[in-house]
């Protein structure tokens, strides 16, 4: 079991090159890969996304990467547009004679506006090349990215375990407890007979029948059998190797539809009582669930 978030950091050096790679994953309910690569190496998104996804079935994961030079070796060439920089330059005399006044630009400016001044860093690499030294920074990046969320993922099995065995107890006393409800308004059944002076033997037929519709009313077997069966199924997939968010997202939605079911069927307080702290405990497992891959 996985979490969705996590952050892992990756790098790999030849003699010319250094490769860094950072990657930060989110919830997210589909697999979605970010690449933010230099710009002369644009062509190598689709080679990361493809080597990422394999690694990912549910998230958004964001990969930071960056190619330098290492020290030592021969920098980055500094390139000036002049006809660019002229330009530039000449529309800032425009504005001047438009409004009204001298308004000339800084050095600031000029250094802000794209194509001016530009460092040649990574332009004098082939892709074929740079995917050499992204690769390995990228597969340590994604792994210690994993390491993370399986970490993370162990703490929010505990977590669900800890649940789990709360909503269980829930379910017990609601299955403890349910069997002696028709008897008991049987009992009021006869009292508000009494309390009216109305006399009817304790055998009679009639008082039978109606004991036996609210038993059939009121009967959650069914629903109790429905949420071992969902217990069973929580807990296998706590323990799966496989991505199990999706799957136990939806158990907790049946979860949800079995103990409100009892609540609507039992007609009693206490099992009441007990529906509505079994769904206050399901809600924050739900919650903690959104985070599981």
């Amino acid at each position: 079991m996985q979490s969705m978030t996590g952050f892992g950091r990756g790098t790999h050096t030849t003699d010319e090159w250094q490769a860094s790679v950072e990657a930060s994953a989110i919830n997210r309910k589909q697999a979605e890969i970010v690449a933010n690569l230099p710009r002369s190496l644009q062509s190598l998104e689709s080679r990361v996304r493809q080597a990422t996804l394999p690694h990912i079935s549910r998230g958004r994961v964001q990969l930071s990467i960056r190619l330098e030079k290492t020290e030592g070796s021969s920098s980055g060439q500094i390139r000036i547009n002049a006809e660019l920089a002229k330009s530039f330059e000449s529309a800032f005399s425009e504005l001047s004679l438009s409004i009204g006044r001298p308004l000339l630009p800084t050095p600031a400016d000029f250094i802000r506006q794209p194509g001016i001044i530009e460092i040649d860093e990574s332009d004098s690499i082939d892709p074929e090349k740079a995917w050499e030294v992204i690769a390995p920074a990228l597969e340590q990046a994604i792994t210690n990215l994993n390491a993370m969320r399986a970490t993370e993922g162990k703490h929010l099995q505990e977590d669900f375990l800890s649940r789990l065995g709360k909503l269980m107890a829930f379910t017990q006393t609601i299955a403890d407890h349910a069997p002696s409800r028709p008897e008991r308004q049987r009992e009021l059944l006869l009292k508000r007979l009494a309390d009216m002076q109305i006399s009817l033997a304790s055998d009679d037929d009639r008082l039978a029948k109606e004991v036996a519709l609210f038993a059939d009313r009121c009967d959650v077997s069914e629903e109790l059998t429905r949420l071992h069966s969902h217990f069973t199924k929580f807990h296998e997939y706590t323990h799966s190797a496989e991505a199990s968010g999706r799957s136990l997202d939806f158990l907790c939605q049946e979860l949800f539809r079995e103990f409100n079911t009892i609540g609507s069927k039992a007609n009693d307080a206490l099992i009441a009582q007990t529906v509505v702290e079994a769904k206050t405990e399901l809600e924050k497992l739900r919650e903690q669930v959104q985070n599981i891959e």
